[in-house]
């Protein structure tokens, strides 16, 4: 299958040569040159812009920040949307607004075009393994042709209803990440202050019912105090906007989402935007006075 791929950050690059070592043809393009040329170096095929992308391709992937970018990547001059025939496909593996989902669906369909949206799960590791989860909103036919394309970069794939349905499900995976990691910050601040080591605490709770994969994940990284980037608190703060918008667009109260919301702000203003998000443990440790390593 010809699969043209746009975006190619953190997380699409490695979802990108994943599609590559399965035997498919790559189209590649993005703003930045360099992830291109390390595609091209890896056996893909370079285009020059979205349109390009889409003229050679039987599906094109998009893999982009927030609903704008996507927007722009399909419906500006020279991006995809005119390079699109009948019969092709895009796939938004973006974590964008439902409701956005829903527009550019139903722009593409005036082609002919099929639109499934399908934002992932579990950071750039997984996405070099290529054991992301990927939740898919779309038709139950056009899921079944893309499955096996899907599947070559996620460990597990799951159609969870029409489009838009995707990005709900991803904007409540977001809001579980996010408070499990402040839940898992403010246990271990608590167990610091009281004298008892955190990593302690982590060994002798993990496989109990407080366990979970974001604390096997980055529990790590808060003792290490090495808070690299796999997801930036930036685009976490815009995933939890998106949460935000459309629980009030639904009369749906979402106090913890808030709070969490609330505490990466104010990282973001500290100079942490670029930071893991695992770095909500520096708030912790800002407003506790202390520090989680041992």
């Amino acid at each position: 299958m010809k699969v043209g791929f746009i975006g190619l950050g953190i997380m699409g690059k490695p979802m990108a040569h994943n599609v590559l070592k399965a035997g498919h043809t790559v189209i590649a393009y993005d703003h930045n040159q360099t992830p291109v040329d390390e595609l091209v170096a890896a056996g893909a095929i370079a285009a020059a812009n979205g349109r390009e992308v889409a003229e050679l391709a039987d599906v094109v992937i998009t893999m982009l920040p927030n609903s704008p970018h996507v927007r722009s990547a399909l419906f500006d001059k020279d991006g995809v949307a005119e390079g699109l025939t009948a019969g092709k496909a895009v796939i938004d593996m973006s974590s964008i607004a439902p409701l956005a989902s829903r527009e550019f669906a139903q722009k593409l369909a005036e082609q002919g075009v099929d639109f499934l949206d399908a934002p992932v799960s579990g950071g750039e590791p997984k996405a070099i393994d290529g054991t992301i989860a990927v939740m898919v909103g779309g038709d139950e036919t056009v899921f079944a042709k893309y499955e096996p394309l899907l599947k070559t970069m996620a460990s597990t794939v799951t159609l969870v209803g029409g489009v838009g349905a995707g990005n709900i499900t991803k904007l409540a995976n977001q809001m579980i990440v996010a408070i499990n990691i402040a839940a898992i910050s403010e246990a271990y601040s608590l167990a610091k202050k009281a004298g008892v080591s955190p990593e302690n605490v982590y060994k002798a709770i993990r496989s109990g019912l407080a366990g979970s994969v974001v604390m096997d994940q980055k529990s790590q990284k808060i003792f290490d105090g090495n808070f690299d980037p796999g997801f930036r608190i930036e685009l976490h703060i815009k995933d939890l906007q998106n949460v935000l918008d459309t629980s009030h667009g639904v009369n749906v109260s979402a106090p913890f989402t808030s709070l969490a919301m609330e505490i990466m702000q104010s990282l973001k203003a500290h100079g942490h935007a670029k930071d893991d998000h695992s770095g909500i443990a520096e708030w912790y440790e800002m407003v506790n006075d202390l520090k989680l390593q041992d």
